[in-house]
């Protein structure tokens, strides 16, 4: 491959990193996480990392887009399990009180 790679995401977590690449490939976009091993370097010293996802560049602005699904998705998933737990926590006495006062 020849083309030119580009940086579509930036991340400050390995994890992070590797599950984006892993979501552009089930898309069929190769993407290739560079600054992955950066912290071995300074093994025992924290450091703020730069790790970078990149694509082609002819497929850059797709991958921006399924990653930004996927963020949008995240959230809206998020928001709905904080709503669930909401909803949980009302139908719940809280402790120490009872329902029936003597």
């Amino acid at each position: 491959m020849n083309e030119k790679l580009v940086t579509v995401a930036r991340f400050s977590d390995n994890i992070e990193a590797d599950l984006a690449r892993q979501l552009l490939e089930d898309e069929g976009i190769k993407a290739f996480v560079m600054g992955q091993n950066v912290g071995n370097v300074y093994s025992g010293v924290p450091v703020a990392i730069d790790i970078e996802l990149q694509t082609p560049e002819s497929q850059a602005q797709e991958a921006r887009e399924i990653l930004e699904a996927n963020k949008r998705e995240s959230r809206e998933l998020g928001e709905d399990e904080e709503l669930d737990q909401d909803e949980d926590s009302e139908d719940e006495p809280e402790p120490g009180q009872d329902d029936e006062q003597e």
